[in-house]
């Protein structure tokens, strides 16, 4: 009688490694499509923390400024630098005031550069609008980019049946905050308020505008 060999093996059959692969495509391609979406969720979610951050310094500043109007900064101007100039010497520019003493760490050194910057790297440019009784009833448009020296990059605050939110055609890449005296969030809008209340808003990179406002 023939023996058999116990201890010959059968290799794996083409339909089998053909669907270990395919398997394991599947799973890199989750990955590969599952990771953007969460690093960009993680940015978003960092400037929703730094939008917050604005909010808490400037009911600071009102407090520290009670004898202005609104109690805010009288800028209606976006102020950005490339995050290696120094601001150091700001003059009556109350934006990079603003930055510097409130948004910095250890602004009250001199030459300190710009820290307030979005999570890509590009430091935030600040407009605080006039009062929502300028805009008038119905529709306004307030576009700062121009300012920023963003090419055609575009960033506007629009005002269109007494709501308002940020359009353009790069909105996003402007890196533009808005702050809005008069104003209240209403979802991603904002809307009239008493004088004295303001709203914060930001255009988030993966879908929306966040608002924010201090009521």
């Amino acid at each position: 009688m023939a023996s058999k060999n116990i201890n010959s093996k059968q290799g794996f059959t083409i339909i089998e490694v053909v669907l270990v692969l395919a398997i394991a495509g599947l799973i890199f391609l989750m990955v590969f499509v599952a990771l953007p979406a969460l690093q960009r969720s993680q940015r978003d979610t960092q400037r929703r923390n730094d939008m917050s951050r604005v909010d808490t310094s400037l009911v600071q500043y009102q407090t520290n400024n009670s004898t202005k109007s609104n109690n805010l900064p009288d800028v209606t101007i976006a102020v950005s630098w490339t995050g290696t100039e120094t601001i150091e010497n700001c003059g009556t520019n109350q934006s990079c005031i603003f930055i510097r003493d409130y948004m910095n760490s250890g602004s009250s050194e001199n030459n300190k550069v710009n820290e307030f910057q979005d999570p890509d790297g590009k430091p935030y440019s600040l407009v605080i609008t006039p009062n929502w009784d300028v805009y008038g009833a119905e529709t306004a448009s307030y576009s700062p980019a121009a300012d920023a020296d963003l090419g055609d990059i575009t960033s506007k605050l629009e005002v269109k049946n007494g709501k308002g939110t940020i359009t353009g055609n790069d909105p996003f890449s402007a890196y533009v905050i808005y702050i809005v005296p008069g104003g209240r969030c209403d979802g991603e809008y904002v809307i009239k308020s008493q004088k004295r209340h303001f709203a914060i808003l930001y255009r988030l990179e993966g879908a929306g505008v966040y608002c924010i406002d201090d009521q």
